[in-house]
């Protein structure tokens, strides 16, 4: 095996593993790290999961980060009885994570900015994806008004936390 071949070899399989951790970690993140509230609609489910999906498309760009949500957020759904909205939750979450990636991978001002820029962009997908998506489950227009502030809090908080870190977790990652 030349050493073009073990370089690519080794890439994919760093690339395949990053991948499931950030899977694992959203999906854990989103399981243990949750907070039912009062609020009608689906905004009664504040959670840290949107933190590595967010860091995963911040330090590794969009395939990674829509890979973690798409799955992570996915198989929370799955496995936690919220079945109906695993569709639409892979869909969004999915798309959250590659816009998040795509804007940090391509523009060039400080990583504070694109960070921040990105998390507005994935809130507006969370609000308008899961709006839509609580329109077609619950049929009804007025309903789903009522997760909108959970979401814009679990959105909110996530970037809180990421966009002061992302930049420095990226250069170490980096370098490995």
């Amino acid at each position: 095996m030349n050493t073009t071949t073990q370089n690519n070899s080794r890439s994919a399989t760093q690339m395949l593993v990053i991948n499931a951790l950030f899977i694992a970690l959203t999906l854990v993140a989103t399981w243990f790290i949750n907070i039912r509230l009062p609020i009608m609609g689906n905004g009664g489910l504040i959670h840290l999961g949107n933190v590595p999906l967010f860091l995963a498309a911040m330090i590794y760009g969009r395939k990674t980060g829509a890979i973690a949500g798409a799955f992570g957020m996915g198989l929370f759904d799955l496995i936690s009885g919220w079945t109906a909205w695993a569709p639409f939750t892979f869909v969004i979450v999915g798309c959250m994570g590659f816009v998040v990636g795509l804007i940090t991978e391509k523009w060039r001002v400080k990583p504070i900015i694109a960070n921040t820029v990105a998390v507005i962009a994935a809130l507006i997908i969370k609000i308008v994806g899961y709006y839509f998506a609580e329109v077609i489950l619950y049929h009804n227009w007025i309903v789903p008004l009522g997760s909108i502030p959970g979401n814009v809090l679990q959105v909110v908080v996530a970037g809180i936390i990421v966009i002061p870190f992302a930049g420095r977790l990226k250069k170490i990652a980096q370098k490995y």
